[in-house]
């Protein structure tokens, strides 16, 4: 069925997004070789550059965490498409410094694909490359086997504390360990109650019945743990904050960053009614909010639903969370 959608030539959607968004943004980011999105403000060549990879249609992940304090480049892909190799290894060339480069791949079978492909060819040409797969999707099996884990928008916390440890000057392996650290501690999990659509053919990804919820549902409408009920606000928060805390084993008095991620068509007056109530959860097990995120971060098109992200936070990854920061999707001072 034809697309309910403002665009022009499907061929065309992702140039076109992109020369609207570096429009939009033009005081943090531009357009640089292959339609890469970098920042306009470069980083001295002493400090770690960290570049990410993914599909077009989720924005405004993922070229939107480009800025100072967080990406220095974003190599966007097809429309829920990742990139391929050469556009990848365009990108890590272009980063290429003394300081190294970190790349922050969401664990999808293309993406890691490509950027497989592009570390060994980075590899070949002396380029000091280093990666991190983040995976914090609890729908799919055990933490005990994370390559099978689904990367979500928990993406955002790792560029976040590990563009701010590079903007502070870390090393490449401070970079990675912290990066890492970010990654092991946050996990993920998402309900759908409406349907997207791929924007180029108008075809519906993946049906959600009038009421009824999908918990689990992945970045693209894969299915997920099983449909059921759709129950309130509170219920859904309840059930998807105990699974995430049992995932991560958190225990009462430790901090937790909590980030409610709209992935479409889900109101900002939802999406805060299911913070409230996961604040409330949280006090009730002694666990403090130490930090709290609302917005639409990720998105899969006019998808109803949204992505609950929690993350175990020490005293450092809390300073680097609350360094400063000036991305499209992300300001803070």
């Amino acid at each position: 069925m034809p697309a309910r959608k403002f665009i022009n030539n499907p061929d065309n959607i992702v140039s076109e997004l992109l020369a609207g968004f570096v429009l939009a943004h033009s005081k943090q980011v531009k357009l640089a070789g292959d339609n890469l999105v970098v920042r306009v403000k470069d980083k001295p060549k002493e400090k770690v550059a960290v570049v990410t990879l993914g599909g077009s249609g989720h924005e405004p992940a993922l070229s939107g965490f480009v800025g100072e304090g967080m990406l220095d480049i974003s190599v966007p892909g097809e429309i829920f498409a990742a990139p391929g190799p050469p556009r990848v290894i365009e990108a890590l060339r272009m980063a290429n410094r003394p300081a190294g480069v970190l790349l922050v791949v969401l664990n999808h079978a293309g993406d890691v694909m490509s950027a497989n492909v592009a570390l060994k060819m980075a590899e070949k040409e002396g380029l000091n490359v280093k990666q991190v797969l983040t995976h914090e999707d609890i729908s799919a099996p055990s933490r005990e086997d994370p390559k099978e884990r689904r990367g979500l928008s928990g993406c955002l916390f790792v560029a976040k504390v590990a563009g701010a440890a590079a903007e502070k000057g870390c090393s490449l392996d401070k970079c990675l360990e912290i990066a890492e650290r970010m990654e092991k501690n946050m996990a993920t999990l998402a309900v759908a109650v409406s349907s997207a659509s791929h924007p180029a053919t108008g075809q519906i990804i993946a049906e959600v019945p009038d009421g009824r919820m999908n918990v689990g549902m992945g970045q693209h409408g894969e299915a997920g743990q099983g449909e059921m009920d759709l129950v309130s606000a509170d219920k859904t928060a309840e059930k998807m904050l105990n699974m995430l805390l049992e995932d991560l084993s958190v225990k009462s008095g430790e901090k937790m960053l909590v980030m409610i991620n709209g992935v479409g068509s889900t109101t900002l007056m939802e999406q805060y009614i299911v913070l409230r109530r996961v604040q409330q959860v949280l006090d009730d097990k002694g666990i403090t909010l130490a930090r709290a995120l609302v917005g639409e971060y990720l998105t899969v098109q006019e998808m109803g639903g949204f992505q609950m992200v929690v993350a175990r936070m020490d005293d450092e990854l809390l300073e680097l969370w609350d360094a400063p920061c000036d991305s499209p999707a992300l300001m803070m001072k």
